[in-house]
């Protein structure tokens, strides 16, 4: 009886889109990385990835905690985006070294505001696989299906065409109507 009365909770409680049958730990989100760009993508193109997915957060960011907490986590982000992309994350403020896609040797701070205009956190960049830049999406998403859509609108090449949020709205009109 109290299992069925915590799972009842849990349930309740749960974000909209959060998939709870498989949470894991957010930092499987992203790949482990020597900060080497030019060979993340090298990887990528090594392993029929489309490119690499950076998400630049700082260590205090609230909507990038969120991210980590109720999206992030999730087996069904978590297989989706590995499929696809290589994921880095790159801390905003940090002084780690990195290699630029060009070969050019930064550290993460300079990169992300000099090199991809970075001002605000998350933000989810996505470069192909030579390193060169996609998309980006700024904030968090509301849920998980909104993350899951992102990916489509990047793999699918929806973001040569169109901004996401005017392929979302589309969505969502297909799908309520």
């Amino acid at each position: 009886m109290a299992i069925r009365l915590l799972l009842a909770f849990l349930l309740a409680f749960q974000v909209p889109g959060a998939h709870a049958e498989d949470i894991r730990s957010a930092t499987a989100f992203f790949d482990e990385s020597f900060g080497d760009l030019q060979e993340e993508a090298a990887t990528a193109a090594e392993e029929g990835k489309l490119g690499v997915l950076i998400m630049f957060e700082t260590n205090d960011c609230p909507w990038c905690r969120r991210m980590k907490e109720t999206v992030l986590n999730r087996g069904v982000v978590q297989d989706r985006y590995h499929r696809h992309f290589r994921i880095l994350t790159v801390n905003v403020e940090g002084d780690a070294p990195l290699v630029n896609f060009d070969g050019t040797e930064v550290v993460e701070k300079d990169f992300a505001l000099r090199y991809n205009r970075v001002r605000a956190t998350p933000v989810f960049a996505f470069f192909d696989r030579e390193g060169n830049f996609l998309t980006r999406f700024t904030g968090a998403v509301k849920s998980v299906d909104e993350f899951l859509l992102l990916s489509e609108y990047v793999v699918d090449g929806h973001h040569r065409s169109t901004r996401f949020s005017k392929f979302r709205r589309e969505r969502m009109a297909r799908e309520s109507s």
